[in-house]
């Protein structure tokens, strides 16, 4: 499934209850010492919600990957050269004004020809495959588990858990419709007062008033409008709508054993050797399937476009994979996608998905193996839990438990919020010392959404495209890297935070060094200066 923010729907009850380069060396210096250096806490501007994650810690006091600043430093224009980025996702619109001109095209494949022009076994894979075919509903691993009877070794657990998911689900839904009909209240009664079409906190705190009723949901308003997820009482609307949505979808598909959402696909979703399947066709199925539009946009957005967004890297080609369908992706799907991107020239893929019940999970870690022989880098998502993942397994991963890797290029990336200081780690973020390489920008993220729109979303699957498009930008100008390189250099290169931070929510305050295996947030300015040195053959990793 696709690793985004969790449903918040039970904090918003309580809340209403309570009522190789040619380039010459790079000179610059690596930033260091960050906890000498006084940082201001302050509220960040409208434009720096939408760039943050792009935003230098020292210059700006906000804790992203300094983007900004190599550009301005370091790249100064500089192009390099073009690297292929797979997004193993769901779909992508590809006709986004800010992704057209970014999307790789396939130039051994002729266009609707019905033939496999380059022998990939891909029939008019123009720029990509869809793995789903006209898929997108799904169910859940464990209900599929369940759906398979008593002799599966994880029938009980699944069980278990399906049951328990049910019952909280139904139960939250009919709260959530009763929460959405109370809030729908308080918006009609403050925007009449207001005359406007939505309102902030600000606007609230200014409304002086006797009338009882108005002042009771002003107080509403108030609770909510101080969570730091919403800017305006628009959002709190449209977060609920979503959440709706969400639950009925856990009924309706994800946990519904009476469901079959791959008969469309046409093939046996646990025959690894079956590969006849799937289409051409990348995008989004409804403009709900928005995921992968998102990753994309935070990777490669057109820069400097006068447009809504732009990615991290500058010269990128984005592989559309479509293999994560609104439900848990297959092992299958996952496995043939890695191998579809490292045969057709993908330098980096991002796997912004996950699960906790892989029942084929070998096939992907063979898959995984495949990656790091053939030198690239697969850049992934934690996971949204707040589990130690040192403790618990989560899919896809590179190793059994704790166990030997079967890649050196599989990195995968925790979440971190628009605030230094030791509320700064996300509070979904899944961790872990071992199983967590580095963190990086999750939350509030803002990028782009299918059929030209923007939109700021949060989660770890925000965080890695923001490290896949640092490794892209890093394989652009120092091309001769191997993918393991760049994984160390992103690891090695980082800001190290001396700190304690809150990481797992249900204890205390935890060194962040502890949070992962680098310790650090991934910094591109100090990764393309150790890339240089690297490079060069001055600083051997």
């Amino acid at each position: 499934m696709k690793f985004i923010k969790p449903s918040i729907y039970a904090a918003s009850l309580l809340l209403l209850a309570g009522c190789g380069s040619t380039t010459a060396p790079i000179l610059s210096t690596p930033i260091a010492n960050i906890d000498a250096t006084p940082l201001k806490e302050r509220s960040l501007t409208e434009e720096e919600l939408k760039t943050w994650g792009h935003k230098d810690l020292i210059t700006d006091t906000i804790p992203g990957m300094s983007i900004d600043k190599a550009y301005a430093e370091i790249i100064k224009g500089k192009k390099g050269k073009k690297v292929i980025v797979a997004v193993l996702d769901s779909g992508i619109d590809i006709d986004h004004e800010d992704l057209d001109d970014v999307i790789w095209t396939n130039s051994k494949e002729i266009p609707n020809n019905g033939k496999d022009d380059d022998n990939n076994g891909y029939i008019d894979d123009i720029h990509g495959w869809n793995f789903l075919g006209d898929s997108y509903n799904e169910t859940l691993e464990k209900t599929r588990i369940l759906k398979k009877g008593t002799s599966h070794p994880d029938y009980a657990k699944a069980k278990a858990e399906v049951e328990k998911e049910y019952e909280e689900y139904n139960a939250g839904k009919t709260q959530l419709e009763q929460i959405s009909a109370r809030v729908k209240d308080v918006s009609t009664s403050i925007k009449a007062h207001l005359k406007k079409d939505d309102f902030s906190l600000e606007d609230v705190n200014a409304i002086q008033t006797k009338d009882q009723t108005l002042l009771q949901n002003i107080g509403i308003a108030k609770q909510l409008l101080s969570r730091e997820e919403f800017d305006t009482f628009n959002d709190v609307e449209e977060t609920l709508k979503e959440e709706i949505t969400g639950a009925s979808d856990y009924l309706n598909y994800h946990l519904n054993t009476n469901f079959d959402g791959r008969t469309p696909v046409g093939d046996n979703p646990y025959d690894i050797t079956d590969t006849n399947y799937g289409n051409g066709n990348v995008k989004h199925t409804v403009k709900t399937e928005a995921h992968g539009t998102h990753v994309a946009g935070i990777i490669a957005a057109e820069r400097n476009n006068g447009k809504g967004a732009n990615g991290v890297a500058n010269n990128v080609a984005i592989m559309a994979v479509r293999m994560v369908p609104n439900g848990d992706e297959y092992d299958k799907d996952v496995a043939l996608a890695i191998r579809y991107a490292v045969d057709n020239g993908a330098r980096v893929i991002n796997t912004s998905f996950g699960k906790y019940f892989s029942p084929n999970s070998d096939w992907v870690r063979d898959a995984i193996a495949y990656a790091g022989k053939n030198n690239v880098l697969i850049v992934n998502a934690a996971g949204n839990e707040n589990e130690n993942l040192d403790l618990i397994a989560v899919y896809p991963n590179d190793q059994i438990k704790t166990g030997a890797e079967v890649s050196d290029t599989f990195l995968t990336v925790g979440a971190l919020k628009n605030k230094y200081g030791s509320q700064m780690v996300a509070e979904y973020s899944n961790y872990g010392q071992t199983n967590v390489d580095v963190f990086a920008p999750g939350s509030k993220i803002y990028s782009t959404f299918p059929e030209n729109e923007y939109k700021s979303i949060g989660g770890t699957s925000m965080a890695s495209p923001g490290v896949a498009g640092i490794a892209a930008l890093i394989l652009s100008q120092y091309p001769k890297l191997t993918a393991a390189q760049v994984k160390k250099i992103i690891m090695q290169s980082g800001l190290p935070i001396n700190r304690d931070v809150v990481v797992d929510q249900s204890s205390g305050a935890m060194p962040f060094s502890k949070a992962s295996r680098s310790g650090k947030i991934a910094n591109a300015y100090n990764a393309l200066i150790l890339a240089d040195k690297v490079s060069r053959g001055k600083v051997k990793l």
